[in-house]
Formats: C-alpha cells, sequence, structure tokens
C-alpha cells in the first residue's frame, strides 16, 4: 500500500549501510529538491519502497553482506519506472554489467557527489564519446574480475563460486573483500 507524503519533491531511496554517507548524501540531495527516504538494509529499502514507490533509488552493491543487485531487481518489479543508480566502491565490469541488465539507469563509483549522481539518475541514454583505455587491467586486476564474474554466474552465493574456481571459500572470501586494485 502506497503512502503519500505531505510534499511534492521527487521522492529518492537512499539505501547503504554507511550511515555517516547516508547523513552527507540525504542532506545534499534535499538541498537539491528530493525528498529523501533512507535504509540501511536491504529489507528496509524493499519496506520504504513498498510503502512509498520511490521514483528514484540510489543503492550501494554491498549492504553489509547482501546484495543491492537484488533490491535494484526488487523495486524495478514495484515499479518499472524507478529509476536506479548503482554505487559501489567495489566496481567491477561484472557487477556494472549485472546492475544495467537488471535495470539501473546508471551504476557510479565512490567516491560520487550528489550532482554526479543527480545527473546518472536522469541519464536516459549511453555515452558513444567516453574515453577507452590505452592500457590494458594488470594481471590483479583481471583475477579480481573474473572472481566477481563468477561470483555473478553463481548469483553471489561464495560457496558455489569457490567451487567453481576450484579454491577454498575463505580464500575467495579473503580475495573479495580486499578493494579491487586499479586497472
Amino acid at each position: 500500500m502506497m503512502t503519500t507524503l505531505e510534499t511534492d519533491k521527487p521522492r529518492l531511496l537512499l539505501v547503504d549501510d554507511d550511515e555517516t554517507f547516508c547523513k552527507v548524501l540525504k542532506s545534499a540531495l534535499e538541498k537539491r529538491n528530493y525528498e529523501v527516504l533512507v535504509a540501511y538494509d536491504v529489507k528496509t529499502g524493499i519496506s520504504l519502497a513498498e510503502q512509498y514507490l520511490p521514483e528514484y533509488a540510489v543503492i550501494d552493491l554491498r549492504i553489509g553482506h547482501e546484495s543491492g543487485l537484488e533490491l535494484v531487481k526488487t523495486l524495478l518489479s514495484l515499479d518499472d519506472n524507478t529509476a536506479c543508480v548503482m554505487l559501489t566502491g567495489f566496481a567491477s565490469i561484472a557487477t556494472a554489467v549485472e546492475a544495467i541488465k537488471l535495470g539501473a539507469v546508471h551504476y557510479l563509483t565512490k567516491p560520487a557527489n550528489a550532482d554526479e549522481i543527480v545527473n546518472a539518475l536522469h541519464k536516459n541514454e549511453g555515452d558513444s564519446s567516453v574515453l577507452i583505455s590505452e592500457n590494458p587491467l594488470s594481471v590483479k586486476r583481471l583475477e579480481w574480475e573474473h572472481l566477481q564474474k563468477v561470483l555473478m554466474q553463481h548469483d553471489g552465493n561464495i560457496s558455489a563460486a569457490a567451487r567453481a574456481l576450484n579454491m577454498h571459500r575463505r580464500t575467495l572470501q579473503r580475495k573479495l573483500d580486499k578493494k579491487p586494485v586499479k586497472e
């Protein structure tokens, strides 16, 4: 059941487990005339989405130990007009592709400021002028990308991905917990 709030501002759902980041971003987005609903976990995010049907959503890829990709899927099943931006400090090609395939309009890496996020929410088409890197990915980055791809193929199940990679689950977890190396 949708509840009506007393504002004509566009409603935006922000879901991230970093409370300080949420507080700062919420304030910045409210200054840009958005009504911002905040959740620090997927369950609360879904509950707010069901109750208020936001026009926009900014969702962290990794919310605690949960995947923000599931939240994108759920939000768009509630209202396929919700513009979702996936935000992450753990960017990979595999997760970017999945986010877009699930219906996110954009994928940004942290740190992203409020202006970048607002621009991404309103971006309706791709940009063919994006520069193509002249340098190939490093071996460490290729490994990290491959791990992410295999993890996505196994729906985020670390044990199944570890079996497919023929490695111990804890070894895979340790590798995934590291921040990705730069290109």
